[in-house]
Formats: structure tokens, C-alpha cells, sequence
């Protein structure tokens, strides 16, 4: 089956088990329809670039899913119409990255961005 990323991004006005509820909610969407989340990991609340429906800051959440293009589709389909969602990005990836996101990592034990350019 095809692999999947997906993040999600609900209102900040949400609990931190509201939303984590969101992300289970969508989990068994996606194993109801054959599919299977391979992990999950909630990100906590982010302030966004730029403001979606009056909000400025969201609850993100991150889904690695191994599932069929039918369960994806069904899953955005329920998160466009949940009140509570505001933003959902599904990304086709050929292989998950193994360990944490870059998010859940700490700011040490990230790669080094290379050598900066000088400007002229």
C-alpha cells in the first residue's frame, strides 16, 4: 500500500485532549477503511504564519499512515467537513523516515544547515 504523511492543524481554542482526541478520531477513519497509522505524534500548539479563520496559533499533528488512496480520501474528506480542523496536508512519500520528526527533535541533535553564503 502506498505510504502517507499527513498534518493536521486544529483550532487553538481546543484542549490538548480535544485535540489529541482529533487525532484518534482520524486514526480509526483511516483503519476503518483498510488502512493502518504507522505513528502519530501531536506537536503541541504553533503560531502560524499567517492567520486561517481569525486563529493565529493551531494544534498540530503529524500522521505516518500506510493505507490505500480510498482511506485518504475519505479521511480529508471528514477533516474538511470536522468543525474543529482547520488545515489538512497529505503528502505521498516513497519510504518514513525512521525516529522523531524534526519537530520533536531538539534543536542539538538536528543536522547542521551547512555553511551560510557570504552576501555581496
Amino acid at each position: 500500500m502506498p505510504l502517507y504523511e499527513h498534518v493536521l492543524i486544529a483550532r487553538q481554542d481546543l484542549s490538548n485532549a480535544q485535540a489529541e482526541g482529533l487525532v484518534e478520531h482520524f486514526s480509526t477513519v483511516l483503519s476503518d477503511n483498510g488502512g493502518k497509522v504507522v505513528e502519530s505524534e501531536y506537536w503541541g500548539v504553533k503560531t502560524m504564519a499567517y492567520k486561517i479563520n481569525k486563529n493565529r496559533k493551531g494544534h498540530y499533528a503529524f500522521l505516518k499512515t500506510d493505507a490505500p488512496s480510498s482511506a485518504v480520501q475519505e479521511m480529508e474528506r471528514l477533516a474538511r467537513l470536522h468543525d474543529d480542523v482547520m488545515r489538512v496536508l497529505t503528502i505521498k512519500v516513497e519510504a518514513h523516515e525512521e525516529g522523531p520528526s524534526v519537530q520533536m527533535q531538539k534543536r542539538d541533535e538536528r543536522e547542521p544547515r551547512g555553511e551560510r553564503r557570504e552576501r555581496r
